[in-house]
């Protein structure tokens, strides 16, 4: 009897909770990709027992129903018809379910999608910029000659138009177009406007722009991020809006003229004068602060001043600095601001050496020498801050280290230089080496305990390689305490078993591979929940195939989601039918969100209780979206 499409759907729809619980509908070519609201409101079992539903899985934040090829396409035709849904593609199911994550960690995904690919930029400009300062106040004379000059543009051009270099890659990230963006960037630093860096010496009242009811300040934006990660994702908004309502005829240019003057003119008067206010009270809120009894004050300084870097406002502090040598004393903000910076060196260097990730590895290591040249940049936005603990552990160190600064009195006789250049302008040297040792050492101490490599991705093939030969007497941890395993990681780990086009993924647990097609389950041998194996195991022990995220963890315990590199969809399910033990002779190690990395413990299981249950103690490993990639391809032959 053929399959009633439209009951399916309906069905469907009924259980996962109603057209309100769901914010977005996809197909692949055997499943309904869904995004609902509330989790709690799908009915599993209800949906399971769907006629022509063959079974469920959650991963990424998407409620996938297996339906099978051929016929998930008419089942998902009769599905929008019921619930009035426009058609979305994979990629924008993927963004809607990533929209459900929290927001701070969204916030702190666009800021690292938007950095990552300029990394290689900034951070050989940040580690030339210290090298070449430093260069110019440990020899007399040197930064008059010709080769400072040379040297010094040559360091700093990637700093001097970072505004450009973030709107091209925030444009990319937020989809507009990246020469609107280039636009957006060059405006905020255009020679007509007075330099960012150069008001706080500006000679004269600063001129104004005045546009309907706003008095506009012309100064630029050099050194600042967040103010122009938020024009551009203005710029992509309003693109995209015209895009959709302007004819085609005058699209052309129509909307790149209007996006750019709305985009301009509200990030001049709007966006610009929020943060300049900013600017002003942080100004003020600093200077009160470092006078605060005992150190607290200079202390609390420390801690924030990482932060200030981050929103671009780190460079308003020369005004005190200034301040403090024109009444005749000693710049006592100097060691705030070198605790500050060294212990982001120290939080970016601990990363550097406990991180088993080559691609890390590289970018930490010379980005913390930066920082130790007074040049974070590069450490906070292209290490630290996307990992938080090590950003959260260099903001203590810089607490302590600028307490440390404040009770021992300790002053510079300029300003602009900080970390180990600041030696040429500190007036107690021997301080100023325990300042940078506290901050440094502290943050270095933190991050080394705190933050794990097994809770960040790293790079597949290397950690594969390494984690072949680890053995469990020192597992990758988990979030969880990996509690007596004897086992040792299996040599299996160094066999391939699936192979495409994203990558590859080894074998878990030592044992016997089959193909998928001859699992002991109809469902798995259809090729419907993707193309893979399975494995008949000696061992009890699950570990990370992959580095990945953990994407679910079943209720029942038996089976584990994981995302992999290039969005690869893995599913590790033990035994088949064992959904029906409940979760007995089940123990995860891992839970949903985690970070794994390859030959990580990730479920211990029985062999014993499975055959007690009278189910069959198959290992399923499959590539749930193998329809996605090419050249697929799966078993032991791989590794002939």
């Amino acid at each position: 009897m053929a399959l009633d499409y439209h009951k399916c759907a309906e069905e469907i729809v009924r259980y996962v909770g109603g057209r309100e619980n769901l914010i977005s509908a996809a197909h692949c070519a055997t499943r309904l990709r869904l995004v609902v609201a509330d989790n709690s409101k799908i009915n599993v079992k209800a949906v399971e027992n769907v006629d022509g539903v063959k079974g469920t899985f959650s991963s990424n934040g998407q409620f996938q129903v297996i339906i099978g090829t051929g016929t998930v396409n008419k089942v998902y035709d009769e599905f929008l018809k019921i619930t009035g849904m426009s058609a979305a593609t994979k990629d924008d199911v993927k963004a809607a379910a990533a929209a459900k994550a929290p927001l701070w960690r969204r916030l702190l995904k666009v800021v690292g999608d938007v950095f990552v690919p300029i990394l290689p930029a900034i951070v050989a400009s940040g580690l030339m910029m210290g090298l070449v300062e430093a260069l110019g106040h440990a020899i007399p004379g040197f930064s008059d000659t010709d080769w400072y000059n040379w040297l010094d543009m040559v360091a700093n051009t990637a700093f001097a138009y970072l505004p450009v270099i973030v709107a091209v890659s925030a444009a990319r990230v937020f989809g507009g177009n990246i020469f609107l963006g280039a636009v957006i960037g060059l405006l905020m630093i255009h020679s007509n406007l007075v330099n960012a860096w150069s008001v706080a010496s500006y000679e004269g009242t600063i001129p104004t722009w005045h546009l309907l009811l706003f008095t506009v300040k012309r100064v630029g934006y050099q050194g600042h991020v967040i103010p122009v990660i938020i024009a551009v994702w203005l710029m992509s908004t309003v693109e995209k809006w015209l895009h959709k309502h302007v004819p085609e005829m005058i699209d052309l240019f129509v909307t790149p003229l209007c996006t750019v003057l709305v985009t301009a003119f509200l990030t001049f008067t709007i966006i610009g004068p929020i943060f300049s206010t900013a600017e002003t009270y942080v100004l003020n809120f600093a200077q009160w602060l470092i006078t605060v009894g005992f150190g607290i004050g200079a202390a609390a300084m420390g801690a924030i001043y990482p932060i200030t870097v981050v929103m671009g406002l780190h460079h308003m502090y020369n005004v005190i600095e200034a301040g403090m040598l024109a009444e005749g004393g000693k710049n006592i903000w100097m060691p705030i601001a070198s605790a500050a910076n060294f212990a982001q060196f120290g939080a970016c260097l601990a990363v550097g050496v406990k991180t088993h990730n080559a691609k890390r590895k590289a970018v930490a290591v010379p980005s913390s020498l930066s920082a130790s040249l007074g040049i974070t940049e590069p450490a906070i936005f292209g290490v630290n801050l996307r990992l938080f603990k090590p950003f959260v552990c260099g903001m203590i160190g810089g607490a302590v280290g600028a307490w440390f600064g404040s009770v021992s009195r300790i002053g510079a006789s300029a300003y602009g230089v900080t970390g180990i250049p600041g030696y040429l302008t500190i007036d107690k040297p021997l301080q100023y080496t325990f300042l940078l040792l506290i901050a440094g050492g502290t943050a270095f101490v933190l991050t080394m305990i705190s933050w794990k490599e097994a809770a960040e991705v790293a790079d597949a093939p290397a950690a594969a390689a390494e984690s072949a030969g680890q053995t469990a007497s020192a597992p990758a941890e988990s979030s969880q305490t990996v509690k007596e395993v004897v086992e040792d990681v299996p040599a299996s780990l160094s066999k391939v078993i699936i192979k495409s086009s994203a990558g590859e993924i080894c074998q878990p647990v030592d044992g016997t591979v089959i193909p998928y097609t001859k699992i002991p389950d109809p469902t798995f041998a259809s090729g419907a929940l993707g193309q893979g194996v399975g494995i008949e195991p000696k061992g009890e022990i699950i570990y990370a195939p992959c580095d990945g995220e953990i994407s679910s963890v079943a209720e029942s315990k038996h089976a584990i989601g994981i995302t992999g590199a290039n969005d690869q969809e893995l599913l590790i399910h033990v035994g088949v039918d064992t959904v029906e033990m409940n979760g007995d002779g089940f123990e995860p190690l891992v839970k949903e969100g985690d970070h794994v990395h390859c030959g990580q413990p990730l479920l211990r299981y029985s062999l014993e209780k499975i055959k007690a249950a009278g189910h069959p103690d198959t290992v399923v490993v499959l590539l749930t979206n193998s329809d996605d990639y090419e050249n697929v391809q799966y078993g032991e032959d791989l590794n002939r």
